[in-house]
């Protein structure tokens, strides 16, 4: 860890990149990668982005590393945060996330929102990996268990998990065809090159993926002009492109 926040120390105190340095969920990787590039174009300022489960970047910031604005895949890593005052306030909901059930191109299975053709699927052996984020550490892994509670096939599928460090690893545990089916973002699937089938997650079959972000205590000027494009109407007319709910 120490050699970690070494780099990113080295990374974002070079004078030449004069990039403000926002940690964020792994779910957002395509639509916030979107939405930076459009800032820049805007406004001339630069984001670097590093993409992980919420969990781990909360671990990062607690440990000292120089992000300005963190984005989590749900609301309780900001409140955290807010808790031990790496924060100075709780946030702001800036979008609400949908879960999907995937497969893979070429894949028998047809997703569908009850998820009766992954419970066929795990009962006749079609389904021998089935990929989900850490659930200890990213929201759409903890979303996905209770999903899985909730249509009763958690005993079935628990000895067939494949676990991804973070949504976006899972999503491509099933994207490249090594595991049979799993859950990620639908901000994932929306990604460009993605070729298998999805369907939406009933959001009564979990907690909200209400995702709230937060300016941590050394943001600068340029930070806080980011969060707030975020908010405005073209910050989240990209967010919604990519499958985002806009905030309640």
């Amino acid at each position: 860890m120490r050699r970690f926040l070494a780099v990113l120390f080295l990374l974002f105190a070079a004078p030449a990149l004069a990039q403000v340095p926002v940690a964020a969920a792994a779910s957002l990787r395509y639509a916030l990668d979107d939405a930076a590039a459009a800032f820049t174009r805007a406004t001339g300022e630069q984001v670097r982005i590093s993409y992980a489960a919420s969990g781990n970047l909360v671990q990062q910031i607690e440990a000292g590393a120089p992000y300005q604005l963190f984005l989590s895949a749900d609301e309780a890593h900001v409140f955290r945060l807010a808790e031990k005052r790496l924060a100075p306030g709780r946030g702001t909901v800036y979008a609400v996330g949908r879960l999907v059930y995937i497969t893979p191109p070429g894949s028998v299975l047809k997703p569908d929102p009850a998820l009766a053709s992954l419970k066929a699927g795990l009962t006749s052996g079609q389904v021998r990996r089935l990929a989900i984020a850490n659930p200890e550490t990213a929201p759409y892994g903890a979303r996905t268990v209770e999903a899985l509670k909730a249509a009763g096939l958690w005993k079935q599928a628990e000895p067939r998990l494949v676990t991804g460090e973070n949504i976006a690893q899972a999503f491509q545990f099933v994207a490249s065809g090594a595991a049979d089916a799993g859950f990620t973002s639908l901000s994932l699937v929306k990604s460009p090159g993605f070729k298998g089938r999805y369907a939406l997650v009933p959001a009564q079959m979990h907690q909200p993926l209400t995702q709230r972000m937060v300016l941590l205590t050394n943001a600068t000027p340029p930070a806080r002009r980011f969060h707030d494009w975020l908010l405005s109407p073209a910050g989240q007319k990209i967010l919604a492109r990519h499958g985002y709910l806009p905030p309640a």
